[in-house]
């Protein structure tokens, strides 16, 4: 899809006007899960390589784009750029070394990508097992009591992909072990083996690295930490920067909470144990911009989920009139 650099030129100038170079400024932060080499009708929000690569040419005409790292301290500093802005992926699927670095290297742009320690090197996450079922059940009559789903008709991939949507919802609160199991039940379902690569192996996050993309950590096996008990919380949480540590041979300093809203998934004892794990700024999925009031352990981020570039422009510049509670340092 073409992306027409002089029909932006008036967003940019809002964009301006809405986001100024230096105390004023407000950080725009983009999260990514995957980006397919092909559309996916199973997921048919994440984009594909081309939708990306126009996507990522939209917010570079429109916005500064900076390493996640630099435009913390720069936002504490009061020294942003106008119209600044990061990109992000959270989980740390194979795509994201296999297609999206290479368009992030065509544009040159930097990223930061949160992995779940956890799932690399053949793992795979709860939710892509029950999605990956029901992309190889036949068309027919469903009906999995014991994961309380009842009689359902598969007739096509939308139903797959209403269904796996059902099921995904249902187990992410669970408690991790009971969550684990059940979607190890749904998974036996399938008439097929489930893909073992999925998920980075170790060599592509630091590929990524070698690359100059940031790595940050994202637990290690992707947990509501506020379902998760106390002790446990924090080991996810240092274990998994502790792993990315010595996979990396660096320090890790930024962090993603999994799903990421505040007051239901994370709270204030999360935010101080990634405080005290040593990280130096942590993200969650608080739609918005982030300030120099907010606080840096709660920075905010958003998906620009419309298909065609004027929209996703447009929605890039919507958002920076987005004044969320949590990120005017008020906590959760």
């Amino acid at each position: 899809m073409t992306v027409n650099a002089l029909s932006l030129i008036p967003l940019r100038a809002i964009a301006g006007r809405l986001s100024p170079a230096g105390p004023r400024a407000r950080l725009s932060i983009l999260i990514y899960h995957r980006v397919f080499a092909r559309p996916d009708a199973l997921l048919p929000s994440e984009p594909d390589a081309e939708t990306f690569r126009w996507q990522l040419r939209v917010l570079a005409s429109l916005f500064t784009v900076l390493p996640l790292s630099d435009a913390v301290e720069r936002l504490a500093q009061g020294t942003l750029p106008a119209r600044a802005a990061c990109i992000t992926f959270d989980d740390g699927y194979a795509d994201n070394a296999t297609v999206a670095l290479p368009v992030l290297r065509e544009l040159g742009l930097p990223a930061t990508f949160f992995v779940a320690t956890g799932y690399l090197d053949g793992g795979m996450m709860f939710n892509d097992q029950v999605l990956e079922t029901l992309r190889r059940v036949p068309d027919g009559t469903l009906d999995w009591p014991e994961v309380g789903l009842g009689q359902r008709e598969i007739r096509n991939d939308q139903d797959r992909k209403q269904i796996a949507a059902e099921l995904i919802q249902r187990l992410k609160h669970l408690d991790p072990v009971e969550r684990a199991e059940q979607a190890q039940a749904i998974a036996e379902r399938s008439l097929e083996p489930l893909p073992d690569d999925l998920m980075m192996t170790s060599a592509q996050v630091r590929e990524l690295s070698a690359a100059g993309m940031t790595i940050g950590g994202h637990t290690q096996t992707h947990p509501i930490l506020a379902r998760t008990a106390d002790e446990q919380a924090r080991k996810e949480i240092a274990d998994g920067r502790e792993a990315l540590e010595g996979l990396l041979g660096e320090p890790v300093r930024l962090f993603a909470y999994p799903n990421g809203k505040p007051g239901q998934d994370y709270d204030a004892r999360h935010v101080a144990i990634v405080r005290e794990c040593g990280f130096d700024a942590a993200v969650s999925t608080a739609w918005g911009v982030s300030t120099s009031k907010s606080d840096r352990y709660q920075l905010a981020r958003f998906t620009p989920w419309d298909q065609t570039p004027g929209r996703f422009a447009l929605r890039l510049v919507r958002n920076l009139r987005t004044n969320l509670r949590t990120n005017q340092g008020h906590g959760v």
